[in-house]
């Protein structure tokens, strides 16, 4: 039983809110894994009985998330650490069983395989969320959020390179995707204009002193944030369109644009802002 007075526990409010802003990122993720890959291992029919791993894991990741949120203690939970490993390895797991699905058809890395094959870049938004979610736990064990550590290395620093990794995996499975929709609607542009340079920022912050560098970073995630839920209200839009529309939801949502994939951009622009609140913590130290 670890027992703290009230003393020796304010030193760790800081980490412990920079963990809990981490687990948000990391439940909105896992969310959009939930939804995204339920309704496209179901379009599969579940054909193979690891498909239905993704939705299992993302759903015990949001809710140990939610745990993790909820939770105000400045310790690690050996539960929640578990979870989170576990969807990173399922992260890696889904990225080879993917690559394998495009390389066994005829033509292997044709655009055709990449456009209608299973998705290269999906399984990559389940390995962040685990990443995210097992750094939070080793950030809410710090004794300040000023001297987090993850993996040895300044957990601020780790997390904006992460974020911005994440950022660009995400606008390279957008680009994709709507590079198969021939970029019919100009708004299509923006997942693949804005968070690059949000990505490229972020990444900047990471190597950099400058306080400068981080308001601007900040800036631009919070807009990339927005532009996740913007991008969900157009695919809604989208599904509309279709023959049926809402009427026809059943048919609709799987053929439609994919309504689960924007908010990975909220998620990872969220995880992005915890990252740069512990990089301004640790320049204070």
């Amino acid at each position: 039983m670890h027992i703290r007075t009230r003393e020796t526990s304010r030193p760790h409010a800081a980490s412990v809110h920079a963990a809990r802003r981490l687990n948000r990122a990391t439940g909105l993720l896992a969310t959009s894994v939930l939804l995204d890959s339920s309704i496209e291992h179901y379009r599969g029919s579940f054909k193979n009985r690891f498909m239905f791993v993704p939705p299992a894991i993302s759903a015990l990741t949001l809710a140990v998330s939610a745990h993790g949120t909820a939770d105000t203690r400045p310790f690690a939970h050996r539960a929640r650490q578990v979870v989170f490993s576990a969807a990173a390895l399922a992260g890696l797991a889904g990225t080879g069983f993917h690559l394998y699905n495009v390389l066994k058809r005829p033509g292997r890395l044709a655009w055709q395989n990449l456009f209608y094959g299973a998705p290269l870049g999906a399984p990559f938004a389940i390995l962040f969320a685990g990443l995210l979610g097992a750094a939070a736990e080793e950030v809410r064990h710090s004794s300040h959020a000023r001297s987090a550590r993850v993996l040895g290395l300044p957990a601020g620093r780790l997390l904006a390179a992460v974020s911005g990794l994440g950022i660009l995996g995400t606008v390279a499975e957008a680009g994709l995707l709507h590079f198969r929709g021939a970029y019919h609607n100009p708004v299509m542009y923006a997942p693949v204009t804005i968070p690059p340079f949000t990505a490229a920022l972020l990444i900047g912050a990471a190597g950099s002193t400058s306080p400068r560098c981080g308001r601007i970073a900040r800036a631009w995630l919070r807009l990339t944030a927005m532009l996740g839920f913007a991008g969900l209200g157009f695919h809604t839009f989208g599904v509309a369109r279709n023959m049926g529309g809402w009427r026809n939801w059943t048919q609709n949502v799987l053929n439609g644009p994919p309504l689960p994939a924007p908010p990975s951009f909220t998620g990872l622009a969220l995880a992005g802002l915890a990252a740069l609140r512990l990089l301004r913590a640790g320049s204070r130290a």
